[in-house]
């Protein structure tokens, strides 16, 4: 069983930059592929960015290309979402998640963190 917390939100303004943060615990964290999802007032989760347990491979949704950089420490069990050029469409709970297999299926992910807000003002 892994357990996930996040950490990091807040309110920024458009153009702003946060760095999330997500603390793994009870599991071999670096046995998993790690991922960012969000999801913003009456719309579905959505996938963001994931990264392979080797930290090698990245995938982002086409949103948020040239913005966001998902990272990961393993030595740390922490994997973290940098996020860059903030946007008030990016206003949404982010959630971290773990994977057997790097996907970009918000189904596909086995184990969440309980979310952080990110609030970005026009």
């Amino acid at each position: 069983q892994v357990q996930l917390v996040e950490s990091g939100g807040g309110l920024v303004q458009a153009g702003g930059s946060l760095r999330l943060s997500c603390a793994a615990s009870g599991g071999t964290f670096s046995s998993y592929a790690m991922g960012w999802s969000r999801q913003a007032p009456g719309k579905e989760r959505e996938f963001v960015a994931v990264i392979s347990w080797s930290g090698i491979r990245t995938t982002y949704t086409d949103s948020v290309k040239g913005r966001f950089t998902i990272s990961r420490d393993n030595a740390k069990n922490t994997v973290y979402l940098q996020m860059n050029s903030l946007k008030p469409e990016d206003t949404a709970v982010y959630y971290c998640a773990a994977a057997i297999t790097q996907t970009i299926v918000v189904r596909q992910y086995d184990y969440w963190g309980q979310g952080t807000q990110v609030t970005v003002s026009s």
